[in-house]
C-alpha cells in the first residue's frame, strides 16, 4: 500500500489509516479479527476518541499484547472543550488504551469559528494539549472537524496555531459545492505549503440516511459497492492528502482497504466528470 508523508511529524502513513470508530459496538473478538486485516494491509496508523462506543477499550485490549502498541502511529482525540476537561480526558483515553502515550492528540469536532475560539481561548482545551505535549504524553496536535463549514474553520485554526494535522470530510458528492470545493482545496495548498498532515474522513459517502434504515455504523450512507468504493477513494487520493481514514464499521473494512491497495490515481477529467455525477446523491453536508 502506497505510503505518504504526515506532514512534518516525518512519520510515513499508509494511504489507509485505521478509523478505530469501526470497533464502536463489536466484541473484543471481532475487534481482532478486525485488527488483523488491518495489519495484513500494512496500515501504520490508527484514529480513535472516546466518543467511539468501546472502541479504545477494544483497540486497547489488542494493543497490550506484547510489541503491538509501537507498530503504529497513534492519534486520539477530545471533545472536552477547557483545558481541566481536556486534560482529564486524555488520562482516562490512556488507561483505556493501555498505554502511557499518544502520538497525536486532536481537539474534535470542531465545527464553527465559535468552537474554534472556546478551545484556543484562555484555559481552553488547546492549553491541555500543550502541557500534554510537554509532559510527553502526546507529540504532536493537531485538529478535527466535521461539517460544510470545516475546510473555511481550519483556515482560520492554522493561522492562530501552527497544528501539526487537520481531518477533514472529503468526497466527490460533497465537491459539487462550489463553496465546500474551494474552501477544502485552498485548506489542501495552504496545509502542504506548511507541512501540515492531512486526513480525510467520509471519503465513501453516499450521502444522509434520512428516513432510510440505517445498514450500518457509519454517519452516514456509504457507498458499499467495490467499483464505487474504488472510485470514491480513488477521487480522494488523488488530492495532495496524507490518506483516508476507513469506514465506521468493520463490514466495510476490507473493502476499503482493498481499494487502498489498489488506488489509481485519477486524472483531473476523470475528477471533474465525477464531481458532474454528483447530483445524483444528496450531499450529507448542505
Amino acid at each position: 500500500m502506497e505510503q505518504r508523508d504526515f506532514g512534518r511529524t516525518r512519520h510515513v502513513s499508509t494511504v489507509a489509516i485505521f478509523g478505530a470508530a469501526a470497533l464502536w459496538e463489536v466484541t473484543q473478538e471481532e475487534a481482532d479479527a478486525a485488527m488483523d486485516l488491518v495489519v495484513a494491509a500494512g496500515v501504520n496508523h490508527v484514529d480513535v476518541a472516546p466518543q467511539y462506543g468501546l472502541a479504545e477499550e477494544r483497540l486497547g485490549s489488542w494493543m497490550a499484547r506484547e510489541g503491538r502498541r509501537d507498530r503504529f502511529f497513534l492519534g486520539c482525540k477530545t471533545m472536552e472543550r477547557t483545558k481541566a476537561g481536556a486534560g482529564a480526558e486524555l488520562r482516562r483515553s490512556l488507561v483505556a488504551l493501555r498505554t502511557d502515550r499518544v502520538d497525536l492528540y486532536q481537539l474534535h469536532a470542531v465545527n464553527s469559528l465559535e468552537e474554534l475560539d472556546e478551545v484556543t481561548g484562555e484555559a481552553g482545551a488547546l492549553d491541555a494539549m500543550l502541557e500534554a505535549r510537554d509532559r510527553g504524553l502526546t507529540r504532536f496536535i493537531g485538529i478535527t472537524g466535521h461539517g460544510v463549514q470545516a475546510p473555511a474553520v481550519f483556515l482560520q485554526a492554522i493561522e492562530r496555531f501552527d497544528f501539526d494535522s487537520v481531518l477533514f470530510p472529503l468526497n466527490f458528492v460533497q465537491m459539487a459545492n462550489p463553496d465546500y470545493r474551494r474552501d477544502a482545496e485552498e485548506l489542501i495548498r495552504v496545509c502542504r505549503e506548511r507541512d501540515v498532515g492531512t486526513m480525510v474522513i467520509k471519503s465513501i459517502t453516499r450521502g444522509p440516511w434520512g428516513d432510510q434504515p440505517e445498514t450500518h455504523t457509519t454517519w452516514y450512507r456509504p457507498f458499499t459497492e467495490p467499483a464505487d468504493i474504488q472510485r470514491a477513494i480513488d477521487f480522494v487520493l488523488s488530492h495532495d492528502v496524507t490518506g483516508i481514514c476507513t469506514a465506521g464499521d468493520t463490514r466495510l473494512l476490507l473493502l476499503v482497504l482493498e481499494a487502498c491497495e489498489r488506488f489509481a490515481p485519477m486524472e483531473a477529467h476523470a475528477r471533474e466528470a465525477l464531481i458532474a455525477e454528483a447530483s445524483e446523491h444528496e450531499p450529507l453536508f448542505a
